[in-house]
């Protein structure tokens, strides 16, 4: 009896046991089912949240953000891969503060483990990180990590960048459904950043066809070709975020290249910059009539003669002013350390600003001409009036005097008379000089003072040992006489002549400048100085012709050593 009530509850029992068994395991489920409809729901969020950003920062930014959450992720970055393909150019981070960030260092560039899934752009999934091939550890005061979890970003068939996941929360492992989800994220993050590019390459170009449009305008109104530049140089800069801007253009009566204008960082060195026509990036620019771009100016060996003068400058591109034979210039742009590097898709809007500036030169050139032009024929029909009419009355006027002077009995009067005739005559000299000087056609002066120096200077280079720099600034050849012109030509080959002597010196400046008032002569190097009862000879024949202009001559000892020689005199008119 007993074991049959025994029985009868082991029964009952059994079908409890299994029916809690079943409504945990419906409860699981239901759970699981809840909570992959949740995740399914913050996937789609987020791929909304990210498909509507247009800003490509932004983007990158919402997917960091958006990956860290939906996988439950303490740390999460992505990796932009430069031009190379092999290195990270940009980097973005979630879960590690600016103040961690500074302390860490310059942000990784894609060796180790965020260089495997650069080599190898599949999913990573790891327990430990230190325990993969590739993982050679974190640099001092980054962040403990374990677990790992990598995707790729392609943006239609290239890899734009790497997601990086790390530190699952609550010590778990990440799992191949967070593998799943962050790979379906990168797929939409891929379109996201596509329809950001384009959104900002058509922005880019309507900023290019803006800028045209402003130099179109200028040039149809008649600015001058400088006041064209000066925008070009302006508009290009800021549409490339560019730090620094330069114009070169070639020399008259010189194979040199002269820099026109100089806007943005450390622009004061490049101002009045004389160059050699084969001068690292310009130089290629300039003979090949195409563009030279450099990853890093500063350390570029094409720059190498001028590098001091990008310090804390990087990534660079040189484009030409004109096509072919006609290549008026080039237009040097660049950026700050670290930045990006200039891309072809960047150069080709370029070079068709840049040629607006080459119309802005040949517009100003053809004016020049006819102003010229307007000028030598002024001046014809001033001499043939003169000729023709003035000579012609002042002949009679002397002719008639003359004849005169034979009826004035009185002496007096018959020896003023003459005087009159002989003054008549003296001014009829002078007329017929100045018609003759009128006539007379540009150019037999010779070459102008700027290419003078540009020629002492190159011939002094054998001498030296090296290119001296060169700096030439103000209206040289307009206001400064053929006489002060012959001194200044004279007084710098004695001091490159001394600096190659005496100085021991392996870098020398030439600055030539003027401001209307005076002209200045500056030549400087890093020699050994000049000793007190030094060069005194040459020294002595330049403070005297200083001294017959009304000028004078300074000798000084900069503060990093050296010599400096300055030659000082005021500016005559011609």
């Amino acid at each position: 009896m007993g074991g049959s009530e025994e029985s009868r509850e082991a029964r009952v029992r059994l079908p409890q046991l299994k029916l809690d068994e079943l409504l945990e395991e419906l409860q699981a489920r239901l759970d699981a089912a809840r909570g992959t409809r949740d995740r399914v729901h913050s996937l789609l969020e987020a791929v909304l949240s990210v498909g509507r950003e247009l800003d490509l920062e932004q983007a990158l930014h919402s997917i960091v953000e958006a990956a860290a959450v939906l996988v439950d992720a303490e740390y999460a970055a992505l990796g932009v891969i430069g031009p190379d393909g092999k290195r990270l150019s940009a980097f973005h981070t979630v879960g590690v503060d600016e103040e961690q960030i500074a302390r860490i260092g310059h942000y990784p560039e894609g060796h180790g483990i965020l260089g495997e899934l650069i080599r190898h752009p599949e999913p990573l999934r790891l327990v430990k990180l230190s325990e993969h091939p590739s993982s050679y550890g974190f640099p001092p005061h980054h962040p403990p990590m374990d677990t790992f979890l990598g995707v790729p970003i392609r943006v239609r068939d290239q890899v734009f960048g790497n997601l990086y996941l790390t530190e699952k929360r609550g010590g778990a492992r990440f799992d191949e459904e967070d593998e799943s989800v962050l790979s379906t994220l990168a797929v939409a993050a891929g379109v996201a950043i596509d329809n950001a590019r384009l959104y900002e390459e058509s922005r880019l170009r309507e900023r290019w066809l803006r800028a045209s449009a402003e130099i179109t305008h200028r040039l149809m109104s008649g600015s001058g070709s400088g006041e064209v530049l000066r925008l070009v140089a302006e508009r290009a800069r800021e549409i490339t975020a560019a730090e620094l801007a330069v114009v070169v253009v070639p020399m008259e009566n010189t194979d040199a290249l002269t820099v026109e204008l100089a806007i943005g960082e450390g622009a004061t060195a490049h101002r009045g910059l004389v160059l050699p026509a084969d001068d690292g990036l310009l130089g290629r620019a300039f003979a090949g009539a195409a563009p030279v771009m450099s990853s890093d100016i500063a350390r570029d060996e094409r720059a190498s003669s001028g590098a001091q003068r990008f310090t804390g400058l990087g990534p660079a591109v040189a484009v030409p002013i004109g096509t072919g034979g006609g290549v008026r210039g080039i237009v040097l742009l660049v950026r700050e350390a670290g930045q990006t590097e200039f891309t072809e898709k960047e150069t080709e809007p370029l070079q068709g600003f840049a040629a607006q500036a080459a119309v802005a030169m040949e517009l100003a050139e053809h004016r020049k001409d006819a102003e010229r032009i307007a000028v030598l024929q002024d001046r014809d029909r001033i001499a043939r009036d003169l000729h023709d009419l003035a000579i012609q009355r002042l002949f009679a006027a002397g002719m008639t005097l003359q004849s005169a002077g034979r009826f004035i009995e009185h002496s007096e009067a018959s020896e003023r008379v003459a005087r009159a005739v002989d003054d008549l005559d003296e001014t009829i000299k002078i007329i017929r000089s100045t018609i003759f000087g009128l006539r007379a056609r540009e150019g037999a002066a010779g070459p102008g003072l700027r290419a003078r120096v540009v020629r002492v200077a190159g011939e002094a280079a054998p001498v030296l040992g090296f290119a001296p720099s060169l700096r030439m600034e103000g209206l040289l050849d307009t206001q400064v006489t053929k006489e002060t012109a012959d001194h200044v030509v004279a007084v710098l080959s004695e001091a490159l002549t001394n600096v190659a002597r005496h100085a021991h010196a392996d870098r020398a400046e030439v600055v030539l400048e003027t401001d209307g008032r005076e002209l200045r002569l500056t030549v400087s190097d890093n020699g050994v100085g000049i000793p007190p009862g030094g060069r005194r000879s040459g020294l002595h024949n330049m403070a005297e012709r200083a001294a017959q202009l009304g000028g004078r001559l300074e000798l000084t000892s900069p503060a990093g050593g050296g010599g400096r020689v300055v030659w000082r005199v005021p500016v005559g008119e011609r």
